[in-house]
C-alpha cells in the first residue's frame, strides 16, 4: 500500500515546518557534541515574566481549573484580551468576538477554515511564514503569491495586490511586522491596502503576533506602532479577523496560548469549530495569560530593548559580508538578508547555487544553522533569529565571516 493510498491526500500533501526541522536538525548536531549555533527557532531566548508563572503555579492548586471551561475561553481573559485589542489595535469589541486557542497556529488554521471555500484565492505577501501555506490549503484555498522583496524592503504595495486579484479572491493575507522578514507598512502603507481591501470586498487575516515588537531608528527613542490595518481603516472591522497571542511578548511559546478576533458570526463559527477540535485551552495557560495582559509591562519592555540591541548588531555585523544585502528590520525578532551574492561561487570546494544548498554548507563548514529562502518562498534569502543570547549571536556571525570572508 502507497503511502498517498495509506494517508489522506490533504495530510500527505502537509510539508513539515522548515523552521521547526532546521531547528531540530541543529539541536540534533548539538546533543552529538557539535558547537552548532542556530539561529533557526522563532522564539525568545528569555525565561517566562515570573509574575505569569506565580499565577499560573496559583491556578494549579485552584480546583475551579481542573474541569473543562467554555471552549472560547475563560471569561475572564476574553475581556483581557478585548482590551488589549483595543490599546493596541484601536478597536473596540466585546469578549464574545474573542476565541482562546492553542497558540497563534490554531488561530491562523481556525481563520482560514471559517473563511475559505474550496478554490477561493488568498493573496499572501512574500517572503511568508512556513506555516500559512499549509492552512490555506488544508482550508481548500488557492495560495496566490505578492512577491516583494529586498529592494522593496520586503512590502508589497496596492498595485501588486491589485495585479493579483481576480474574481475568486477572498481573503488576504496582512503580517506587519512580519516573520520572516521584519519589516513593518508605515501607517500610510497599511491606510491604502486597507482602503483597497474594502474597496473590493475582500477579507484581511491579520497576524498581529509581534505588534508589540517593534524598533526605532534611534535605540534611545520611542519605538513607533505597528498600525493595525482594522485601525487604519475602521471599516474593515466587519470583513477582518486578527490573529495574535502571548507567545513573543512574553516568552511564552511553550504556553500554548493565542487567540482570533473578528465579527460575531465568523468567531461563533470558529468556535464552533473548536468545541469539536480541542475544546478549551489549558486553563492554567489561560490564568498565565490573564496576568500576562493585565500585569506589569516592565519586563516585555526589557526584552524588546535587548531584542533591539541584537537587531543592530546582526545587522551591522552581517552587513560586512561581501555579497550580503540586508534591509534593516523594524519589528519581530528576524532578519531576512538577500544572500545571492554568495551563490555560484566556491566555497571549500561547494558550489552552492540555491540558499538551501546554502544553508547546509553553513552548517557543515560553519556548524550555523539558518533557514533558507526556500522555507518563506524565493531562493536566495536567508532567515536569522536574533531571539538567543548576545555571545552566541555574535560568535556565529563570526564564523560566517570566516567562512565568506
Amino acid at each position: 500500500m502507497t503511502e498517498h493510498r495509506r494517508l489522506s491526500a490533504r495530510i500527505a500533501a502537509i510539508a513539515e515546518s522548515a523552521t521547526l526541522k532546521v531547528d531540530a536538525k541543529a539541536k540534533a548536531l548539538q546533543a552529538e557534541g557539535r558547537p552548532v549555533i542556530s539561529y533557526a527557532a522563532g522564539e525568545p531566548d528569555f525565561s517566562t515574566p515570573e509574575f505569569i508563572v506565580e499565577a499560573a503555579l496559583a491556578a494549579t492548586r485552584d480546583p475551579k481549573n481542573y474541569r473543562y471551561t467554555p471552549a472560547a475561553g475563560l471569561p475572564e481573559l476574553r475581556e483581557a484580551i478585548a482590551a488589549k485589542t483595543l490599546r493596541d489595535s484601536g478597536l473596540e469589541v466585546s469578549p464574545g468576538q474573542v476565541v482562546v486557542t492553542n497558540g497563534g497556529k490554531q488561530a491562523v488554521y481556525q481563520a482560514f477554515q471559517v473563511l475559505l471555500d474550496e478554490g477561493d484565492e488568498v493573496l499572501v505577501p512574500t517572503p511568508y511564514w512556513t506555516t500559512y501555506p499549509e492552512a490555506i490549503k488544508l482550508a481548500g484555498g488557492v495560495q496566490v503569491d505578492v512577491f516583494a522583496g529586498a529592494d522593496q524592503g520586503y512590502l508589497v504595495t496596492v498595485d501588486q495586490l491589485e495585479a493579483a486579484r481576480t474574481d475568486r479572491t477572498k481573503v488576504l493575507l496582512f503580517v506587519s511586522p512580519s516573520n520572516p522578514t521584519g519589516a513593518v507598512y508605515a501607517p500610510e502603507q497599511v491606510r491604502a491596502i486597507g482602503e483597497w481591501a474594502l474597496e473590493h470586498g475582500i477579507w484581511v487575516v491579520s497576524d498581529e503576533i509581534y505588534q508589540n515588537l517593534t524598533y526605532a531608528d534611534d535605540p534611545e527613542g520611542v519605538p513607533p506602532r505597528a498600525v493595525s490595518i482594522v485601525e487604519a481603516v475602521p471599516g474593515l472591522a466587519n470583513q477582518a479577523i486578527l490573529v495574535n497571542g502571548v507567545a513573543k511578548t512574553y516568552a511564552m511559546t511553550g504556553w500554548r496560548l493565542g487567540w482570533m478576533v473578528g465579527p460575531a458570526d465568523v468567531i461563533k463559527g470558529a468556535a464552533n469549530l473548536q468545541s469539536h477540535l480541542t475544546s478549551n485551552v489549558s486553563n492554567i495557560s489561560q490564568r498565565a495569560a490573564i496576568a500576562a495582559l493585565t500585569g506589569p509591562q516592565d519586563a516585555v519592555e526589557q526584552m524588546r530593548r535587548a531584542f533591539d540591541r541584537r537587531r543592530r548588531l546582526i545587522v551591522g555585523e552581517l552587513s560586512k559580508i561581501e555579497g550580503v544585502t540586508v534591509p534593516v528590520p523594524q519589528g519581530a525578532f528576524y532578519v531576512y538578508p538577500d544572500v545571492t551574492g554568495l551563490l555560484g561561487r566556491d566555497w571549500g570546494g561547494v558550489t552552492p547555487t540555491t540558499s538551501l544548498e546554502l544553508a547546509d554548507l553553513m552548517l557543515e563548514q560553519a556548524e550555523v544553522a539558518a533557514v533558507p529562502g526556500e522555507a518563506f518562498g524565493p531562493s536566495g534569502y536567508l532567515r536569522f533569529s536574533y531571539a538567543l543570547g548576545d555571545e552566541p549571536l555574535l560568535e556565529g556571525i563570526r564564523r560566517l565571516q570566516r567562512l565568506f570572508g
